[in-house]
């Protein structure tokens, strides 16, 4: 028995019934994703986009999917301290479960709505049925059509037309599992309305020393004219794993921004998918992730230039340390008709060990005539002319590394516009450099 056959084995009594709280064709939804995983397995390295990424330390665990109810030791305070305060509503998660207790909820626009999943579910919310059976269908990702088979909670945002949200949305994913080893599917929908604004922040941490797996999905739906900026901040412990995908659709002369900061798991797979369905569509992707120690971070990008005249953006950067091991596997296909495409794709990696590894892989697929379209990427250690530069001047050796790395990361976290995300980004990252001294320090 493969490990692969014996995970889905062992959450095969969990195949969805009808029950009072799901509508019809949610409970529908759900057998066939599960049916999709037990039909077509999980991702080998035979797969393409996961090539470089072994699931076998997951599947080797037995994981207990989070059930609704399920105790927990979390409070006001530990939120506090594991998730930056943004002064606007927040709604926490515990195990993929929304916690009112530890939410706290702030006056948003006249017909904004911010709820739980699980509660717009509950009504029936036929409009969701389209975005649950999409997903595992057109992306053939099991870990996907899993979340779509096993999830029950998440955040349901939904902005009216011509309505901004002063203050950040955040949701906060926290996971505790003290007793068994817990799978988490949390799954979150935004839908923008016709020249809405709003931004979105998610933070997924959990209890230190705690095995769990978190595989998340957000679903993000811009109509014409809106504009969405969403962050992400991944900090859960490195004996945790997390797979997490962003499905993006957007809208005539929409604008969407996504920022993600990856520093936690043992295995981190952040999945990006844009689909610039309608002329003018702009959208800006930045992402930083630091693996060390045996860490692995994958991100995997597809952007979809589906109409004329579209923009989009990519800039990803990488530190790696220790034995870790980092992943950029971007791809751009500028789909036939797709005039006027102007798409620009750059990666760049600073190894700070000899046994760091990374793998970069950014692709141009041009099937459309009048485009502009570049990509790049890099990889490399710290630059020792500037180290011994600095020495000269009497900067110690480990603060001259600390400097120059600081400066090769703070581009991107220079880009966070929320004044109190980007403080929180900035002491997690300095705190990881500093830790992580020592072992840059044998390099």
């Amino acid at each position: 028995m493969t490990t692969a056959t014996a995970f889905l084995g062992g959450l095969s009594r969990l195949e969805p019934r009808p029950n009072g709280h799901h509508p019809a064709w949610l409970t529908e939804a759900r057998r066939a994703g599960f049916g999709w995983v037990a039909e077509h397995g999980f991702p080998t390295l035979k797969d393409e986009d996961w090539r470089y990424t072994r699931l076998g330390p997951i599947l080797e665990v037995p994981f207990q999917p989070a059930a609704t109810g399920m105790g927990y030791r979390l409070s006001s305070s530990t939120i506090d301290a594991l998730a930056a305060d943004l002064g606007g509503t927040r709604l926490v998660f515990v195990n993929g479960h929304f916690a009112p207790e530890l939410s706290s909820l702030t006056e948003l626009p006249e017909g904004a709505t911010v709820t739980s999943l699980a509660s717009v579910l509950a009504e029936g919310a036929e409009r969701l049925e389209p975005l649950f059976s999409r997903p595992f269908a057109a992306h053939h990702h099991a870990f996907t059509a899993l979340n779509a088979a096993l999830t029950e909670d998440g955040a349901f945002i939904r902005i009216p037309a011509d309505t901004t949200v002063d203050q950040p949305i955040h949701l906060v994913f926290v996971s505790d599992s003290p007793t068994s080893p817990l799978l988490s599917s949390p799954r979150s929908v935004v839908l923008a309305g016709p020249r809405s604004r709003v931004a979105i922040v998610e933070t997924h941490v959990g209890v230190p020393g705690d095995v769990y797996l978190t595989n998340a999905v957000t679903e993000v739906a811009l109509a014409d004219g809106a504009a969405v900026e969403h962050y992400k901040v991944q900090d859960e412990p490195d004996t945790a794993f997390h797979l997490g995908l962003l499905d993006v659709h957007q809208g005539r002369a929409s604008r969407f921004s996504s920022h993600s900061v990856a520093l936690g798991s043992s295995i981190a797979r952040h999945e990006v998918r844009v689909g610039l369905e309608a002329e003018g569509a702009e959208v800006s992707l930045d992402g930083l992730y630091m693996a060390r120690g045996d860490q692995h971070h994958d991100n995997p990008i597809l952007i979809e230039h589906a109409a004329p005249r579209c923009t989009s953006r990519q800039l990803y950067k990488g530190v790696v340390d220790g034995r870790g091991h980092g992943v950029f596997n971007g791809r751009v296909v500028v789909h036939p008709g797709a005039l006027g495409t102007d798409a620009a794709q750059t990666n760049k990696n600073l190894l700070l060990s000899d046994r760091a590894e990374v793998d970069t892989r950014p692709r141009l697929e041009i099937l459309a005539d009048d485009v502009r379209c570049t990509h790049g990427a890099a990889v490399g250690r710290l630059d020792e002319d500037a180290v011994f530069y600095l020495r000269s001047r009497g900067v110690p050796h480990q603060m001259a590394r600390g400097l120059l790395i600081s400066a090769f990361v703070n581009e991107l976290v220079d880009r966070l516009r929320l004044e109190p995300l980007r403080s929180r980004v900035e002491k997690l990252v300095a705190h990881r450099l500093a830790t992580g001294g020592e072992e840059a320090a044998k390099t």
